[in-house]
């Protein structure tokens, strides 16, 4: 049975293809694999197994050969037509002053396509600038509008950890990410704080999702009211990760509970207050 490998392409763009030949490859290999119209030229990330394919994933195409040292200058080449073929593109663009942002532009490695990418607020008809890109490079054009989100994984870069972006290494889809995500880990909620490279929400706010869900029921919630023996408070700070609330008194006192104390005040009827239980 033949092996499977994941390869990538420009602006983190990867696709499963099969090996036939049983071809010896290893990570960063360049190959030359089947394209819908030709050939295109990619680098080995991984070999992967079969069960690791999603069901919805198109029939792997074929890994044909391992690239050759001319064929990869070739692809330099190609990445510096990309660049002229881009700034071609948008003045086209502003010519027609089309409402649409030009993201990058990728040639398959025999040249049999140029896709430009773009995004847009609405829709674009894009049909006479695909004409005249069509007479002008003598080759198949396509216009692929991406969002935001996919704007930033192709363009890669790093984000506020100093690590590279999720998106460009290993995130395979965009799942909804909101506001309350941000609130249940009791982070700011100013945008420039809890937004990525791509201005919207971090994706990274979803990871701890589960944890929080779990850990959080055994701490009160900030803002409300807290019985101790020195008295009734309120909730001014939770620290799940050392485990620990601050309770600030009407006079301004502040005390640190601990979570095994929370749990002591508990069993000795402690606690949150019984007017706020009840409303």
């Amino acid at each position: 049975m033949s092996e499977l490998y994941l390869v990538g392409f420009k602006g983190s763009r990867k696709s499963v293809y099969l090996n036939p030949d049983n071809l010896p490859l290893k990570p960063n290999d360049y190959v030359i694999v089947q394209a819908e119209r030709g050939e295109d030229l990619g680098r080995v990330i991984i070999q992967i197994q079969r069960e690791d394919l999603s069901e919805t994933e198109n029939k792997p195409l074929n890994i044909l050969r391992k690239a050759i040292e001319g064929e990869i200058e070739r692809l330099s080449v190609n990445r510096e037509k990309e660049k002229e073929a881009l700034k071609q593109c948008k003045r086209m663009v502003f010519e027609r002053n089309m409402e649409m942002k030009l993201v990058d532009s990728e040639f398959q490695f025999d040249c049999n396509k140029i896709t430009f990418y773009f995004t847009a607020d609405e829709r674009v008809d894009f049909r006479e600038l695909v004409k005249e890109l069509a007479s002008l490079y003598k080759t198949r054009i396509e216009l692929r509008q991406i969002g935001v989100r996919d704007e930033a994984k192709r363009m890669d870069g790093y984000g506020c950890c100093g690590l590279r972006l999720c998106c460009s290494t290993y995130l395979k889809d965009f799942e909804p990410i909101t506001t309350q995500l941000a609130k249940e880990q009791n982070l700011t909620l100013t945008p420039s704080k809890i937004s990525g490279n791509c201005g919207r929400l971090l994706c990274c706010l979803l990871y701890e999702k589960e944890f929080y869900e779990k850990i959080l029921p055994s701490y009160p919630k900030l803002g409300s009211k807290f019985t101790t023996e020195k008295g009734e408070g309120t909730v001014e700070k939770i620290n799940i990760f050392k485990e620990y609330i601050i309770i600030k008194y009407e006079d301004g006192e502040e005390e640190k509970i601990t979570l095994v104390d929370l749990k002591k005040k508990s069993k000795k009827g402690l606690g949150l207050s019984e007017r706020l239980q009840k409303s």
